[in-house]
């Protein structure tokens, strides 16, 4: 009898003690990150049969359990994954937002000083401080182009350096997680399967780590270890074994860094739109639908500026009495050559309709049969199994295709404005060279009688040579019938019996003006060069115009509104980010409170607890004191 009270009394010590060390240990690492709180799960002993009954033979311990709920950690990773990636999308587009909004520092006062002071030379077209302002403040907005753009490229360097950091802590967190599941088979295979909880807590605290940064899932084994796999499905972490993700140059584009799944010594490229969540699919998804597109659309209206001020600026007289020249340099398309194809590989493209450009990159692919230009922003395309020249380019957007030599399976990336804000110049540095003058004078003969009128005139294409195709004479006929002969060299020319039509346009060698009122027989009026240009103000006003024209987006915006757009674009996508993101951390605190509702420690509980496995402990330890004075009692007898 005594050794049964005493074997009740020893196991009933030992659940207590267990219990109270379970206890002390939650109490410890109430604030561990990850720890889940234990809990001693008791049974009790089979009884002893007796004619009397069953006479109960105490407690004992089957196992330390971990408070966890399998459901609500897999449904917190999930939301902690895409929270990671909206606040790591939201700080760099902040950063954006706060470049571009900026009243003082944006695109619009350069803009607006630069178009003020072709208003400037409007006014006071021979003046020499005027037009070295004029060129001054083509300098700012040149300078402000480029400050933006490189501010740009400064992001970019940083999404780069993010990227492969992100990299390098995902690889130390699978070799983690690859060698505490070793751990973890070690030490529950020593105790007959028993659960290794301080371990598993640590393999699920670098599994939470890890999805901070990429999008995980996690397949549980029969052994207990844990599979961990990214992006579409490619295996990361299988059992005690890891495959290693590198940052690799983006064979299309160099300058931009993604990543590969290394294995066995090759390189696998990812697709990057199967890279979701955390900080890593945060950084990607931020460059490819945020900073490409803020890039090419500031290069846009660096290029379209460029491209429509030259045109009209050619179309005037300087004050030597030349034809304007380019006033801005033209940034060219950017090409890229993959790194997959053969060194002699070459394509040349050209931008064919400034005004249909878009902020899309292009893809020009050969695939042994058809030549393909896709637009990547949405994947459409244009082909042809002909070979693109000049006579007959392949073209989509404004980009032509005018020359391919391609192996089959080689491709192209194609920039037409990535380089636009960071390449435009300005070409012209005298003074004098501005072209504020028209290009030709209009006159109605002193002897007229009749009362028609001729207006200035516009130069609507550059002629082949100015200089031989004027002056132009329009004579009305002698008995007056309502029509005229045109004199002069040129296409059309001479012109005999035109039809006159009070204030219709008349066209000859790219001029066109316009002959009003009712002329007499025999008046005569004439085109003729403009020889001296200091008081002409005409196509300065006409490069002024240019501040209001919708130039842009297929003749739909203007310089300005195209750059209001694309600020009101930015805005939108932060705002949108910005309440997402918070959303997001709301509903993942939210489930991390349930979580630890349930796993987290509660220290008034575990202090209660404490008292009474003390009780039971001491309670246990005066059954054993009891059994032992017993037995001594039935030694005296004895």
């Amino acid at each position: 009898m005594g050794n049964s009270i005493l074997d009740v009394g020893i196991t009933g010590l030992l659940a207590a003690r267990n219990q109270l060390q379970t206890t002390g240990h939650n109490i410890s690492n109430a604030n561990t990150p990850g720890f889940n709180r234990q809990q001693v799960i008791l049974s009790t002993n089979i009884a002893h049969s007796t004619g009397a009954g069953f006479i109960g033979s105490g407690v004992h311990t089957n196992t330390i359990q971990r408070i966890y709920n399998q459901f609500l950690v897999n449904q917190s990773l999930q939301i902690q994954t895409q929270s990671q990636s909206l606040d790591s999308n939201y700080a760099q587009i902040k950063q954006l937002d706060n470049m571009f909004s900026e009243a003082t520092s944006g695109l619009s006062p350069t803009l607006q000083k630069f178009f003020s002071a072709i208003q400037d030379v409007a006014t006071n077209p021979s003046v020499i401080p005027s037009r070295q302002a004029m060129l001054s403040n083509a300098e700012s907005l040149v300078s402000r182009f480029q400050s933006l753009d490189q501010r740009i490229s400064q992001i970019r360097e940083n999404v780069n350096s993010q990227i492969t950091s992100s990299v390098v802590e995902i690889n130390s967190m699978a070799d983690q997680i690859a060698e505490t599941n070793h751990q973890i088979l070690l030490a529950e295979g020593a105790v007959g399967g028993q659960p290794a909880n301080d371990l598993l807590d640590k393999r699920d605290e670098l599994i939470n780590q890890l999805s901070k940064l990429i999008n995980t899932d996690t397949v549980r084994q029969i052994d207990g270890s844990i599979n961990v796999f990214v992006g579409n499905g490619q295996a990361l972490v299988v059992g005690s074994q890891t495959l290693s993700l590198q940052a690799i140059p983006f064979p299309d584009n160099p300058g931009n860094l993604t990543i590969a799944l290394t294995s066995g010594g090759n390189s696998i490229q990812l697709p990057e739109n199967q890279i979701t969540g955390g900080t890593l699919g945060g950084m990607l998804a931020f460059r490819n639908t945020s900073l490409d597109s803020v890039q090419n659309s500031l290069g846009r209206i660096a290029i379209t500026l460029a491209q429509t001020f030259n045109e009209q600026h050619q179309l005037g007289i300087d004050l030597n009495g030349k034809m304007g020249e380019e006033f801005f340099v033209v940034p060219s398309p950017n090409i890229i050559s993959s790194t997959t194809n053969d060194s002699s590989s070459e394509i040349a493209v050209s931008i064919s309709d400034f005004g249909a450009l878009t902020t899309s990159d292009y893809r020009f692919s050969y695939d042994g049969i058809d030549y393909t230009l896709t637009r990547l922003s949405d994947n459409s395309s244009v082909s042809t199994s002909s070979v693109p020249t000049m006579m007959s380019p392949l073209t989509m957007d404004g980009i032509s295709i005018t020359n391919a030599n391609l192996l089959a399976n080689e491709r192209f990336l194609i920039q037409p404005t990535a380089n636009g804000a960071k390449n435009i110049a300005v070409r012209i540095t005298d003074t004098n060279a501005i072209a504020a003058a028209g290009p030709n004078r209009t006159n109605a003969a002193l002897t007229n009688v009749g009362t028609g009128t001729i207006s200035a005139g516009t130069l609507a294409s550059f002629p082949v040579d100015i200089n031989l195709q004027q002056p132009l004479t329009i004579t009305f006929h002698s008995p007056y019938d309502g029509q005229y002969d045109v004199v002069g060299i040129g296409t059309g020319l001479p012109a005999t019996n035109q039809v006159y039509t009070a204030g219709a346009d008349i066209s000859f060698n790219g001029y066109t003006f316009q002959i009003s009122g009712d002329p007499a027989a025999g008046d005569v009026f004439t085109v003729t060069p403009n020889d001296s240009g200091s008081a002409d103000n005409r196509n300065i006003l006409l490069l002024g115009t240019l501040q209001s024209s919708n130039t842009m987006e297929n003749g739909s915006a203007t310089f300005q509104s195209a750059y209001g757009q694309l600020v009101s674009k930015i805005g939108n996508e932060t705002r949108e980010l910005e309440v997402t993101s918070k959303a997001q951390a709301n509903l993942l605190a939210q489930t991390e409170q349930s979580i630890q509702s349930i796993s987290g420690v509660n220290l008034d509980e575990e202090a209660a607890n404490l008292l009474r496995f003390q009780q039971a402990f001491q309670a246990s330890s005066k059954i054993i004191d009891i059994s032992n004075t017993l037995f001594d009692s039935i030694l005296r007898i004895g």
